[in-house]
């Protein structure tokens, strides 16, 4: 068996492992970032929309902006519509083309001196004392022991590398969505807004989604709840008859299938010699189910308390909780709340979402984002979401 040593090895190049990548590069560092797939980018399981905060991390570029997004349109179950606009665009500002994206990703983590190696897939990390020290690796057929001071697992909803490390990765079905989305081309679009539907027959326990792409294209898709997923009530069969009842001429250009984690942030996301980033430690709003910001704040503070760590020669769980604090301080509140907003939300009936949205006809609220909408929800409707502001106030 082939062996090598690097300071990190960072498991998984979406957005968070590739972030993660190139600051800890950018200070110094021998990075070496493996994705498992043949092409980082594919297979996309996204739907592809992204705030304008995107812009704190990277400059906006037409390679990979398929669309500038302006508002949002609510549909309760009977098809009342509750329009969203504004400056501030919390949930969707951009939609994404992501293999071009995390390419870009990718590219900008090499730039920084990390080395990137496809189609090699973490099997095993190595142990020694308590410590998180490698990574057993198949690259290409070929097995190697790649020896590191310090893991990332970067390695999506599944996180082989949390579990393997004894952090609490699993997830109940009720902490998921599962999700089925349709590229289609030829169809009418509200260019300029995103829509989202809601409703226990369009979507139990989440909701369905057209964000547009570009001239009549656009990412058609919904998630249901985990728990309400079975073999006769699949995401694929609601997408099925979302689309035949509203795009019935549309032209199915491409499908993707995924799992989102809506549990809330993991527990603990560091262990000694090992940090978690991205959906692996459950940066993911639960309400919403978005996570590529939370993945690139994630992967600029890993990247920071990881080269630090091993410049001072300590990589123990205690110096690595820095990594902890940090993200908890900049974004744990807003997952926390969406959590709390989706416990809520996820069980109210089809009637009580319609009345929500009667009380919002004919209003324009002015700000884009779960907070807004939820507060303006709560004072018009103080009885129904009595426990909502419980819990959020």
């Amino acid at each position: 068996m082939k062996e090598e040593r690097r300071d990190v090895v960072v498991v998984g190049a979406g957005p968070a492992g590739s972030v993660t990548a190139k600051k800890a590069a950018e200070q110094g560092l021998d990075v070496l970032l493996i994705e498992r797939n043949q092409e980082i980018g594919v297979p996309v399981r996204c739907a592809e929309g992204v705030s304008k905060e995107i812009e704190r991390f990277v400059a906006p570029d037409k390679r990979w902006i398929c669309a500038e997004v302006n508002g949002a349109n609510i549909y309760a179950p009977d098809g009342t519509k509750v329009v969203l606009s504004g400056a501030k665009m919390e949930e969707v500002g951009y939609v994404l083309e992501r293999r071009i994206f995390d390419k870009f990703l990718a590219h900008e983590a090499a730039r920084a001196g990390a080395e990137i190696r496809v189609k090699t897939e973490a099997c095993g990390i190595i142990e020694d004392d308590g410590y998180t020290r490698g990574i057993y690796a198949r690259c290409m057929g070929e097995d190697r022991r790649i020896h590191a001071q310090v893991v990332v697992g970067a390695d999506g909803v599944e996180s082989r590398v949390g579990r393997w490390a004894g952090i609490k990765t699993r997830l109940r079905p009720s902490d998921i969505s599962v999700c089925a989305e349709f590229l289609m081309c030829d169809i009418e679009l509200n260019k300029g807004y995103s829509e989202f539907f809601l409703g226990s027959t369009i979507a139990p326990k989440g909701y369905a989604w057209v964000f547009p792409k570009g001239e009549d294209c656009a990412n058609v898709g919904l998630g249901i709840g985990g728990d309400v997923s079975e073999e006769s009530h699949r995401a694929i069969d609601y997408l099925k008859a979302f689309v035949h009842d509203r795009f019935p001429e549309g032209k199915t250009m491409a499908e993707m299938y995924g799992v989102v984690p809506l549990s809330g942030p993991i527990s603990e996301s560091v262990a000694d010699g090992l940090i978690l980033v991205g959906d692996a430690a459950r940066h993911v709003n639960p309400l919403t189910g978005g996570g590529i910001i939370y993945a690139l704040q994630a992967g600029a503070i890993a990247g920071d308390v990881v080269a630090k760590a091993v410049h001072e020669g300590d990589v123990s769980k205690k110096r690595l909780m820095e990594y902890e604090t940090r993200w908890r301080r900049e974004f744990g509140k807003r997952l926390e709340t969406g959590l709390k907003a989706k416990k809520f939300l996820f069980n109210l009936s089809d009637e009580d979402l319609n009345t929500l949205a009667h009380s919002l006809r004919g209003v324009e609220i002015k700000e884009l984002s779960t907070w807004a909408l939820l507060m303006e929800l709560i004072q018009r409707n103080p009885k129904l979401l009595l426990g909502l502001a419980k819990v959020l106030l």
